[in-house]
């Protein structure tokens, strides 16, 4: 009776230390699981720590980047008013040159007109005129002055007028010449000539060697050029519109060299 008491209590023993270890194991199990947990969220937590303390770094970096740029922005706002200020005074400057030279250019051409006029005064009007056109100086010699009818060979009276013309180009500085010659629009096809291209530029050609070679004009200042019959300054309908376009025409240009550089 006694060893069967005995056995009992040692499986009761066993018992206890095996519900008692198996406890124990559990226990161990969710504490070891809790940590892992713990770990994570840890791991987490400390994941979301660095990202915040980067975004406030970045967020610093853009606040003193913008400060930078703003000051930037302030200086260069600076400058442009100080420049501003500068280039309105130069501006007003530089426009009071223009004027000052554009008034001269003026009254040197309307001199020039009026010593044209005078030097040209014996002359009727239905044999030139004189005028001024956008800043030029316009000479137009009707062709009766000028030339036969078809020829670009000029008559005497016509080459007193270009003389007396030359000696007042040869007393004037800093202008240019354009010869320019004009036809009606009745057509022209002779062994000397094809068309009226070849007559128009032809005549201004024998004007330009009047003026140089035998009036002493700088060659280098003069440009010979025919319009044809595309430039009428009268109708091509009648016979007094027909011979008021065929002419020829001194256009005298002021240098506008020094315009230029003030401009640009």
């Amino acid at each position: 009776m006694e060893k069967l008491f005995n056995g009992f209590a040692f499986i009761l023993i066993i018992l206890s230390l095996s519900f008692t270890s198996c406890v124990s194991s559990k226990k161990f199990n969710a504490s070891e699981a809790n940590g892992v947990r713990l770990q994570n969220e840890n791991a987490s937590k400390q994941s979301q720590l660095n990202d915040c303390n980067n975004q406030v770094n970045s967020l610093n970096e853009d606040k003193a980047s913008l400060k930078n740029a703003n000051l930037s922005v302030q200086n260069d706002l600076n400058a442009l008013s100080t420049e501003s200020k500068m280039t309105i005074a130069d501006q007003a400057k530089r426009l009071k040159s223009f004027q000052d030279m554009i008034q001269t250019q003026r009254n040197v051409m309307s001199g020039l007109k009026n010593s044209i006029a005078d030097a040209l005064m014996n002359y009727k009007t239905d044999e030139l005129s004189v005028y001024i056109k956008d800043g030029n100086v316009y000479v137009s010699l009707e062709e009766k002055l000028l030339f036969k009818s078809g020829s670009d060979v000029v008559d005497p009276k016509g080459k007193e007028a270009l003389k007396s013309l030359a000696k007042v180009l040869n007393t004037t500085k800093d202008i240019t010449v354009l010869i320019e010659g004009h036809t009606d629009n009745v057509p022209i096809n002779t062994k000397l000539f094809e068309d009226n291209w070849d007559l128009s530029t032809a005549r201004a050609t024998s004007i330009v060697r009047i003026l140089t070679k035998e009036n002493s004009f700088d060659a280098s200042r003069i440009t010979a050029s025919g319009r044809s019959q595309f430039h009428p300054v009268k109708t091509n309908e009648t016979a007094d519109g027909r011979a008021g376009n065929r002419r020829t025409e001194v256009i005298l240009s002021p240098d506008l060299n020094e315009l230029y550089k003030l401009l640009y």
